[in-house]
């Protein structure tokens, strides 16, 4: 049993909010009548519980949550192999890194790469 609740009646979504695919996944989550229970990360820090459980949830190890690309992560890192605790600690200190929006419904998990993948679950 995860930390992160869910439900089949809302959908839960993880995201930054100065992220422009957050945005408009928030739109357009909203313009369907969808419900969504919004979890910005930028404001509510996430645990190494619920960082672990995403991971799990996405079928991705924890390192495969850190956008090595974001300018945030190549300006005050270097693409190395850390141990789990350690991305987890980036992510945790650095939350723009983590790769999102992660929207959740049940138990079914999905990063967004689009902002209509949100109908998808």
């Amino acid at each position: 049993m995860g930390e992160i609740a869910t439900s089949r009646r809302q959908i839960t979504l993880f995201y930054s909010s100065k992220s422009i695919r957050a945005k408009q996944t928030l739109a357009y989550a909203k313009a369907e009548g969808l419900v969504i229970q919004e979890i910005d990360i930028l404001k509510i820090k996430l645990t190494g519980t619920q960082i672990v459980e995403l991971a799990d949830r996405l079928k991705i190890e924890v390192a495969d949550l850190i956008n090595q690309e974001h300018p945030a992560y190549t300006s005050h890192f270097e693409h190395h192999n850390f141990s789990t605790g350690d991305w987890i600690k980036m992510i945790q200190h650095n939350p723009e890194i983590m790769k999102q929006p992660i929207a959740m419904r049940g138990d079914v998990t999905i990063l967004v790469e689009t902002p209509t993948d949100i109908i998808k679950i």
